[in-house]
């Protein structure tokens, strides 16, 4: 005759490893949208770009905030343009001169270029003038 004991303390470890099975992500991180700049939580970073947490300064004025970041990856630099001209339009930015977009009383400049090989761009938010 084979005897099962349980105990209290076998009971919690089976109940909190099912907890933590169910509380884990469903996906991998890295599969989760986008990143989106620190200072900006609408902006998102094309994907192989990483922002650069030294590259950031970012303050209210009355007029209006002010951002300035940077990322960089080793990506594709036409895949990036793209992924900007596809995802401004969509988060309300209009285009309007080079490299430059406007959403309500702000604007952003957006350049993207490549420098040794790794894409860089830089991001500056500021009140539009008039």
């Amino acid at each position: 005759m084979l005897l099962c004991t349980i105990t209290l303390p076998r009971v919690v470890a089976v109940l909190m490893s099912a907890l933590l099975v169910l509380a884990a992500p469903a996906t991998p991180v890295a599969a989760q949208g986008p990143a989106y700049l620190a200072d900006v939580d609408d902006l998102p970073l094309a994907p192989g770009l990483v922002e650069d947490a030294d590259g950031r300064v970012a303050f209210d004025k009355p007029e209006g905030r002010i951002v300035q970041a940077v990322a960089s990856g080793r990506t594709n630099l036409a895949g990036v343009r793209a992924f900007y001209a596809e995802t401004l339009p969509a988060l309300g930015w209009q285009p309007g001169a080079e490299r430059t977009w406007t959403r309500g009383k702000e604007t952003l400049r957006l350049n993207v270029d490549t420098r040794d090989g790794v894409v860089v761009v830089r991001f500056a938010i500021a009140p539009s003038t008039p």
